[in-house]
């Protein structure tokens, strides 16, 4: 089985979310089950080329491409040794990928994903490769099926190769000006995009994508659903409905090599559902480091998130507080977004400083630390495609409170005193007093010690690992390429 994985970013390369962890994880456990996997990424300027020794393909430097009246001259580079058996390229062209950002609004913001599409369909010519299955991934590559099927149908290499496009946040769909087109080399096949969009001015990558491919993804089977709908189908739920018969829905895995409580070299203190003792400790140097005072008795309220609409922050304003006033509690945030939802945290450790720190960015060892130390992880979003943070909040025995939405709904089961059986505190209603409920139940829960402990270590032993959930996507493939 040969797969061509092209994706704007790719973990340990360079990362903005998700969509990072999901492509190196796969490349590394398609390879371990024996996949002949090439990744394609842009070689951006955050891409710490000394850590990742590089080398020139030979056979693909100096490569040309024209796009529409811009020329773009570029180099393909590669892993000098790969870790993980799969196949690394990056396309090196400074005047496109060396930026602050790895994603930006500057004005060839489309130029700059249009090159990664071609240049992956190129690569695999100069190879003399051929992908039985392009796997795309969300707006930057969504193009490949549409060229495939227009600009290089006349190569006999892509004879029988199929199309893959995975949804990894349906809200971002890269939407550009129409007259754009010409830069896409696409203007000559306008009958093949959306005419309602072209006529309002407008093309989108995705939405191509989405008529185009062989067969679409995304990453929990609620969500798969859920954008069928009009609420979370940002604009193209008749276009996903359509295509019901072609989309599944495969829950992201995540790298217990990397989470896991046992062995993570992250935190000081290791631990297991055998003996939970070391997260006691975990939770006190948490507290420690951040000047918090430690109590067994107060649980530690945690979130590591993106401070943006769809993570429900808004839901926070009003029910935290009370959550703040009532209980002897602790609130540790490690985040960074929009300044109103960074001031209003700002605010609550002005107001609590006792009690909540908030941590402005991101940082690795503290998001491992916050894992381990904490008691409780919020995620009360609008919406979420899959979520990791409350898969690794289970494995870490942190338990999730989480609303019942995508991946979370897929992922976190509502504990019920009766049965005993659960791992986590699920809400259903988008709102404050509905997530006041779930914490309070959370906070109170954690009161009863052996109640608290069976729902850790319940949650503990959820399995998530790539493991499982690699055979998921090696049957997707195969279904695929007998189209």
């Amino acid at each position: 089985m040969n797969i061509c994985f092209v994706s704007s970013e790719i973990t340990p390369f360079a990362k903005t979310g998700g969509l990072a962890d999901v492509a190196g994880a796969l490349g590394k456990y398609l390879a371990k089950n024996g996949v002949d996997v090439r990744l394609i990424m842009p070689l951006y300027a955050q891409v710490d080329t000394k850590k990742h020794e590089m080398v020139p393909v030979e056979f693909a430097r100096n490569c040309v491409a024209k796009l529409g009246a811009h020329t773009f001259l570029y180099d393909i580079y590669t892993l000098s040794d790969s870790p993980d058996g799969a196949q690394y390229y990056f396309i090196h062209c400074p005047v496109l990928y060396a930026r602050s950002n790895v994603y930006t609004n500057d004005a060839d913001e489309h130029l700059r994903f249009a090159l990664l599409n071609v240049a992956a369909i190129e690569l695999c010519q100069r190879m003399g490769w051929a992908p039985d299955i392009f796997h795309c991934n969300d707006w930057q590559s969504a193009l490949i099926p549409l060229y495939l099927k227009t600009l290089y149908r006349w190569d006999g290499l892509f004879k029988k190769t199929k199309t893959l496009l995975s949804i990894h946040n349906l809200a971002y769909q890269g939407s550009f000006p129409a007259e754009y087109i010409n830069d896409l080399n696409l203007a000559s096949y306008y009958h093949l995009f959306n005419a309602a969009q072209l006529y309002a001015g407008r093309i989108n990558f995705l939405q191509s994508g989405l008529q185009h491919a062989d067969y679409l993804s995304t990453v929990s089977p609620t969500y798969a659903k859920e954008i069928q709908s009009e609420t979370f189908g940002e604009g193209v739920h008749d276009l996903l409905r359509s295509r019901a018969d072609r989309l599944s829905g495969i829950l992201n895995g995540v790298d217990y090599e990397e989470w896991n409580p046992e062995t993570d070299k992250h935190i000081p203190y290791h631990y297991s559902t055998k003996n939970l003792g070391g997260k006691k400790r975990d939770k006190k140097v948490l507290l420690e480091q951040l000047n918090l005072p430690f109590s067994d008795k107060a649980p530690v309220l945690t979130m590591i998130t993106r401070l943006v609409e769809q993570k429900g922050i808004d839901l926070l304003k009003g029910s935290i507080e009370r959550i703040l006033n009532e209980h002897d509690v602790r609130l540790v945030v490690l985040a960074s977004g929009q300044p109103e939802y960074e001031h209003y945290l700002y605010f609550l450790q002005l107001q609590y400083p006792e009690k909540v720190v908030f941590y402005r960015g991101y940082n690795y060892d503290l998001a491992h630390l916050i894992e381990a130390g904490g008691d409780i992880f919020l995620m009360p979003s609008r919406y979420e495609p899959c979520g990791l943070n409350q898969i690794y909040s289970l494995k870490y025995g942190t338990v999730p409170v989480v609303r019942k939405t995508g991946g979370l709904a897929d992922t976190v089961r509502l504990y019920n005193w009766e049965t005993q059986e659960g791992t986590g505190f699920v809400f259903e209603h988008y709102n404050a007093d509905s997530l006041h409920w779930a914490m309070e139940y959370a906070v109170t829960t954690y009161a009863k010690k052996r109640a608290w402990r069976k729902i850790q270590i319940q949650g503990m032993m959820e399995d998530f690992s790539w493991e499982k959930q690699i055979k998921e996507y090696l049957k997707l493939y195969e279904k695929i390429m007998r189209l």
